[in-house]
C-alpha cells in the first residue's frame, strides 16, 4: 500500500491527511489550530512560526495514527491560503508576522498601483485588478510604514512555500500561488518584469517558480526526525488552495468547473487558454495542471450569509434542530424546500460584506425585497438560498462569457454539496448538471495528488485525478424551473443596479 500525504496551510489551522494511492481513501488525518491576530481594525496577521509548528504537530499526529504504515508514505504535497505574505531575512527567518489574504489595510497602496501602471497595464501584465487581498499591496505597505523591517527582507514567500522550505530546505514557488501576487504574469508563467520594475522590487526577492506537480525537493533528515516521517520523501511544489481544491475535485479538464460554498463562495472553471475578462471582474490564474489556467469569481458572503440568517432570524430553526438533534442548516433547507421556486416573490441580496464578483463594491449591502403579508418563513428561507445561488451564478455567467464552452459540468464542494435540495437548486439556477465526487477533503486531497505526481506515482495531474476522484452523484436541471430562474436572476441583477447608490447613502449613516 502506497500512501500520499497532503497538507493544507489554512487561515484557522493546518490540516494533514494521508490517502491510499490506489483507492483514494483517507487512512489518517490530523489538524492543528493556530490563532489569527487583528492588532488593528482591518488587519489580519499570523506568526509564520505557527505554520511551521502546526505542520510538525499535524505530521507527528498523522504518523502516530499510521503506526507501521508510515513506511509506505511516498510523497508530500502542500497547499495553502493565497496572497498572504511571509517575509524572510537573509537567514530565511521571518522578520514580522505574515500579512494575510483577508487583511484590508492596503487601500492606499492599491490606489498607488492603479495610478502607477493603470488598469490597462494591470490587464496586460498580470491579468488581475489591484485588490487589498493581493500580495503586492502588502509589500508596498511594509516598505512605506515599516522601513526598518523592509530593509531586512530578502525573500517573499506564500505560506505553503514557507512550509515547503522548512520541509526541504529549498526555496521555491508554484505558478498557481504566484498568480495571486500581482507580480506574476499568468500568461507567460513567470514573474512580471513590468511590475517588478514599476515598483522597484528586485527579482531576487522572489523564489524561482515551477509547475505545481514538479518536485521541489526531499524531506530533510532534521524534519524527518521532528515528524517521524521517513527521510528523503519527495515534496511537490504544491499549489494555492483553490487550485489544489480543483484538482481534488477532478477539475483538471476543460469544461469542468467547481462551485464551493464556505464562508465565501467560489466558482472556478478550467479554461482552454489564458483569457482575461475585459473589466477584470474575474481572477485569471495559472492552474495546478501544467500549462493550464482557470477563471475564478468570488462572492464574499455565501455560507456566511446563511450563517447570518441562522443566527439572526433562525431561532425557530435552531430550536427545532435541537429538539430533533439535527443540524439547523438541514432544518432551514427542509423548510425552504416547501416553498415554490421564486420564494413567493421575495429576493435576497447576499451582499452582507460588500461584494467582489461581479461588482467589486465594498458599499453593497444585503437586502430582503418583495415581502408581503403573505410571505412565509419558508419563502424567506428559500429566498436566502436562492440569493446565494444567484450570486454564484453571476460568476458562472461571467466565466462563460469570457470562456465559451467552460463549465459544462459543475462539481460541488462545501455546504451545498451535502443538501439534496440545494444541489437541485444549483442545477436549476446554473441550468447545468452538478456533480458530487468521492473526494471530501478539499485542497489537502488535491495537494496529496500533486505530491503523488511529483514522486512518479502518476504520470500527470489528470491521471491522478481520474484515478482517485469519482463521481458519486449527478443532478440534472429541471427545464421548466431553470427557465423560471433565468427570469428571477434577471430581476436579482436589476435590484443591485437600482439600489447601488442607495447602498452608498446607507453606508454614510453607519
Amino acid at each position: 500500500m502506497d500512501l500520499l500525504v497532503g497538507l493544507d496551510v489554512g487561515t484557522s489551522g493546518l490540516k494533514a491527511i494521508a490517502i491510499d494511492r490506489d483507492r483514494g481513501h483517507v487512512v489518517a488525518q490530523a489538524a492543528h489550530d493556530y490563532p489569527l491576530s487583528t492588532p488593528r481594525p482591518c488587519w489580519a496577521e499570523q506568526e509564520s512560526t505557527d505554520f511551521e509548528e502546526g505542520a510538525v504537530f499535524a505530521l507527528r499526529a498523522l504518523v502516530e495514527q499510521l503506526g507501521p504504515k508510515k513506511a509506505f508514505i511516498r510523497s508530500i504535497g502542500v497547499t495553502g491560503q493565497m496572497h498572504s505574505a511571509v517575509l524572510l531575512d537573509e537567514a530565511n527567518q521571518p522578520v514580522r508576522p505574515a500579512i494575510l489574504w483577508c487583511d484590508t489595510r492596503t487601500t492606499a497602496e492599491c490606489d498607488e498601483i492603479r495610478a502607477t501602471v493603470g488598469e490597462n497595464g494591470l490587464r496586460s501584465a498580470v491579468g488581475n485588478r489591484a485588490l487589498e487581498g493581493f500580495t503586492l499591496p502588502k509589500l508596498l505597505w511594509v516598505r512605506k510604514h515599516e522601513p526598518e523591517v523592509w530593509s531586512r527582507v530578502r525573500k517573499v514567500l506564500m505560506p505553503k512555500d514557507f512550509i515547503n522550505h522548512r520541509l526541504t530546505g529549498e526555496l521555491g514557488a508554484d505558478v498557481s500561488d504566484a498568480s495571486g501576487t500581482l507580480l506574476f504574469d499568468p500568461g507567460a508563467r513567470r514573474w512580471s518584469a513590468t511590475m517588478l520594475n514599476a515598483f522597484e522590487l528586485p527579482a531576487s526577492l522572489f523564489p524561482d517558480v515551477g509547475e505545481s506537480a514538479a518536485r521541489l525537493g526531499r524531506l530533510t533528515p532534521d524534519m524527518a526526525l521532528l515528524t517521524g516521517l521517513p527521510g528523503g520523501i519527495p515534496v511537490a511544489r504544491g499549489a494555492a488552495d483553490n487550485a489544489a481544491g480543483a484538482v481534488g475535485l477532478g477539475v483538471v479538464r476543460a469544461g469542468r468547473a467547481m462551485a464551493s460554498i464556505g464562508t465565501s463562495g467560489v466558482v472556478l472553471a478550467q479554461t482552454e487558454g489564458y483569457a482575461v475578462e475585459e473589466q477584470m471582474r474575474l481572477h485569471a490564474f495559472c492552474h495546478a495542471v501544467p500549462e493550464q489556467h482557470y477563471a475564478m469569481g468570488v462572492m464574499l458572503s455565501a455560507g456566511g450569509a446563511l450563517r447570518w440568517y441562522r443566527d439572526v432570524l433562525g431561532d425557530g430553526e435552531r430550536l427545532a434542530a435541537e429538539l430533533q438533534q439535527v443540524n439547523p442548516y438541514d432544518v432551514i433547507t427542509d423548510t425552504a424546500s416547501t416553498a415554490r421556486a421564486g420564494a413567493g416573490g421575495v429576493v435576497f441580496l447576499p451582499y452582507l460584506m460588500g461584494e467582489r464578483t461581479p461588482h467589486n463594491d465594498a458599499a453593497a449591502r444585503g437586502a430582503l425585497i418583495g415581502l408581503t403579508a403573505r410571505t412565509t418563513k419558508a419563502d424567506i428561507s428559500r429566498a436566502v438560498l436562492e440569493g446565494i445561488t444567484f450570486g454564484l451564478a453571476d460568476s458562472l455567467d461571467l466565466i462563460r462569457e469570457t470562456n465559451p464552452g467552460a463549465a459544462a459540468e459543475i462539481r460541488l464542494t462545501g455546504g451545498g454539496a451535502h443538501s439534496v435540495f440545494w444541489r437541485q437548486l444549483m442545477a436549476d439556477v446554473f441550468d447545468t448538471p452538478v456533480v458530487v465526487t468521492s473526494s471530501t477533503e478539499g485542497p489537502a486531497f488535491g495537494a496529496a495528488l500533486l505530491g503523488g505526481v511529483a514522486a512518479g506515482m502518476f504520470t500527470s495531474v489528470e491521471e491522478a485525478a481520474d484515478a482517485l476522484v469519482h463521481v458519486t452523484k449527478r443532478v440534472l436541471p429541471e427545464p421548466a424551473t431553470a427557465t423560471r430562474y433565468r427570469e428571477i436572476h434577471a430581476i436579482y441583477r436589476g435590484l443591485y443596479a437600482d439600489l447601488k447608490e442607495r447602498f452608498r447613502a446607507l453606508g454614510r449613516l453607519e
